[in-house]
């Protein structure tokens, strides 16, 4: 099921794809880390991540683990987050198990995806606060 609009969706999928670039970083499957993680450009979890991730495009696949939280571009997640998930677009496919807060633009989850948590849309965030910005702009040029 998604939640955008199909002119949406192709602009979606090039962000999600990261514009197509390569993936530029692979945590591989026997791979864990712990601390804090940042990256530019499009990476892929196979392994494990304690600790908070921020960075563009990210793929987790069916052996990805992340126990932190995220802040990214965009998601697409095959494994299992234990946190909080801040992106833009976010894909949750069949074999998914989240289990935190997620706020997204943009959010297409599969069926058989499992999402424990609460889920809120920034792009209604961004026209509040628009709005409210405009309703104050107003009032201070109002004699």
């Amino acid at each position: 099921m998604a939640f955008f609009s199909k002119n949406d969706a192709s602009a979606l999928q090039n962000r999600v794809n990261g514009t197509n670039e390569a993936i530029s970083t692979v945590i591989s499957n026997d791979m864990r880390i712990t601390g804090e993680v940042s990256f530019t450009g499009k990476a892929r979890i196979d392994g494990t991540i304690t600790g908070n991730i921020k960075g563009e495009h990210l793929i987790l696949s069916k052996s990805g683990k992340v126990h932190g939280d995220l802040e990214l571009i965009s998601l697409v997640c095959h494994g299992s987050i234990e946190g909080n998930i801040k992106a833009q677009d976010v894909t949750i496919h069949p074999t998914a198990n989240l289990l935190g807060n997620l706020a997204a633009e943009n959010l297409s989850v599969e069926p058989g995806a499992r999402l424990n948590g609460e889920i809120s849309s920034t792009a209604q965030q961004k026209q509040a606060k628009t709005a409210a910005a405009r309703s104050t702009d107003k009032e201070k040029n109002s004699p």
